[in-house]
């Protein structure tokens, strides 16, 4: 073993790289036709995560596209898989939850009646794209 080898690279931060992931969730999102795609930081809120990514579909058939979409873009993308998914029997408000980032992927009248962005609306909103 090299000692002067860093066991960490310095310009890598758990902090940038899960903000990596939210935006490839995005953008995977995104190719869907996922509507009114955002970022949510919540990390210096909540101790269960750091990031919210919330989109929309139309219908139950695109919030379903979406969520397939996401999950193949971060396991080919980024060799990671959900820890759980919940609310895909019925693909009205579908909840990925990868542990530092967590996916809200809602039909168009799920997301109006929870408004998830109204409930955070303090919270920082990084870029979609870096």
């Amino acid at each position: 073993m090299n000692w002067n080898t860093p066991l960490i690279r310095e310009e890598t931060t758990a902090t940038t790289s899960y903000l990596g992931l939210a935006r490839m969730v995005a953008s995977a999102a995104s190719d869907k036709l996922g509507h009114d795609v955002v970022i949510i930081d919540v990390g210096k809120i909540m101790a269960v995560t750091d990031y919210f990514v919330v989109t929309s579909g139309s219908t139950s058939r695109q919030v379903r596209a979406i969520v397939d979409a996401i999950e193949n873009r971060l396991t080919l993308g980024a060799d990671i898989k959900p820890v759980g998914i919940e609310g895909s029997n019925y693909n009205e408000w579908v909840l990925m939850d990868y542990g530092s980032f967590m996916v809200h992927v809602f039909t168009d009248e799920q997301r109006s009646f929870y408004d998830l962005e109204r409930l955070w609306a303090d919270c920082p909103r990084p870029a979609l794209t870096p």
